[in-house]
């Protein structure tokens, strides 16, 4: 019995240290593949491998171009397409000479309302012009508008006037429309406006944008010095809506003016220089587009583009279409597309379109074609830049 326990005793040691043994020589030899990153055995147990560091990706911001659409007081709210503008632009509020501001009644403030509250479910802004070509009160704008900027005591109560309907209505900023500065002192007035409104706009995180005349000739192409701009005052906005139509008044009635796209090139090259001569931002520049259509008899009203294509469909990559005993002259899907390309391809923050209850539904949406062109662009600024 002894012997049995005595020989069961040795079997156990000799087991244990050729265990011990063992193990070490395997420790030893994964020491060494670790530091010397050399694989000596057939088989590593999973366990042992250790897993390898991958770099982690970069998160590239991406550059959002904004998709500007101003909308008639007048309008359904359901008319926009709020899931593909990033800002929505009330039009418009009318400026008095004591530097109060006038809506065209309870109409257009319940529309404001609505517009507001169907935005805020697409994230998208809301602001609210001032100003426009024509007043309520008749006439033009522009005499209102420069007897309140003039005073320095009218031009800080419309500044004070047009915050606090801001702050009332949840807006997100407002759009300055003066149509337009025609003199040294108007530009310096705007400016001065400008700047106290941005002053009382941007410490609440509220945006302010302003319209502007297109200052090219559309027939001569040349620089039109009868509308005045104090390059110093496009510091203080966040967004320039060029108006790059209504070219068909210039040298004439010429219905085929109104914004053709040579016309368009003219205008983005002005303002292009101009900014680098300034050294403002080009993103702060938005190229401003038709979606109405201009007739060959002047005593011919006006038509949208969705009055055409919801009759001649096949039109909507044209520019031009016989109807009504008239021709008349818009910008095609094409001609939007290429219009999108060139603001992108010259540095622009994007596009804007007077006005979005103009566009037609469906497939041969203007405003669908600039939306895809801008979206395509933002993705290969993301691919390419990763």
């Amino acid at each position: 019995m002894k012997k049995q326990y005595l020989l069961l005793a040795v079997v156990i040691v000799i087991t244990f240290i050729a265990g011990f043994y063992t193990g070490v020589f395997y420790s030893t030899k994964i020491t060494r593949l670790d530091n010397q990153n050399i694989i000596k055995v057939k088989q590593v147990p999973k366990s042992a491998i250790k897993p390898q560091l991958k770099e982690i990706p970069k998160t590239v911001p991406t550059k959002t171009k904004v998709l500007i659409g101003y909308v008639q007081d007048f309008r359904d709210p359901d008319v926009v397409d709020y899931s593909k503008l990033t800002h929505v632009i009330f039009s418009f509020a009318h400026p008095t000479k004591e530097g109060n501001i006038l809506l065209n009644g309870d109409s257009a403030l319940t529309n404001l309302r609505a517009m507001v509250a169907k935005a805020d479910k697409h994230g998208t802004k809301v602001m609210l012009a001032v100003g426009g070509w024509y007043h309520i009160k008749g006439g033009e704008s522009y005499p209102y508008f420069k007897a309140a900027i003039s005073n320095p005591t009218t031009r800080t109560k419309l500044v004070n006037n047009l915050t606090k309907l801001a702050d009332r209505e949840k807006l997100d900023g407002i759009d300055i429309d003066f149509e337009y500065p025609r003199s040294s002192s108007d530009a310096a007035n705007l400016a001065v406006f400008t700047k106290e409104l941005s002053n009382k706009l941007h410490p609440k995180g509220k945006e302010l944008s302003i319209a502007v005349y297109s200052k090219i000739h559309a027939e001569a192409g040349t620089v039109m010095a009868s509308v005045m701009y104090d390059p110093g005052m496009f510091k203080d906005v966040d967004h320039v809506n060029i108006m790059a139509y209504d070219g068909q008044w210039d040298g004439g009635y010429h219905a085929a003016n109104l914004s053709p796209y040579p016309f368009t090139k003219n205008v983005v090259n002005y303002w292009s220089n101009l900014f680098k001569t300034y050294h403002l931002s080009k993103e702060k520049l938005v190229l401003g587009v038709p979606f109405y259509a201009q007739p060959d008899n002047p005593s011919v009203k006006q038509v949208s583009y969705a009055a055409i294509i919801n009759k001649y469909p096949a039109n909507a990559e044209t520019d031009t279409v016989s109807m009504n005993g008239t021709i008349y002259h818009y910008n095609g899907e094409t001609t939007m597309r290429m219009k999108t390309k060139l603001a992108l391809d010259n540095g622009f923050g994007g596009m804007m379109l007077w006005e979005a209850g103009h566009d037609s539904k469906g497939l041969h949406s203007l405003t669908g074609a600039i939306f895809n062109v801008l979206k395509d662009s933002t993705q290969q600024f993301a691919t390419t830049n990763r």
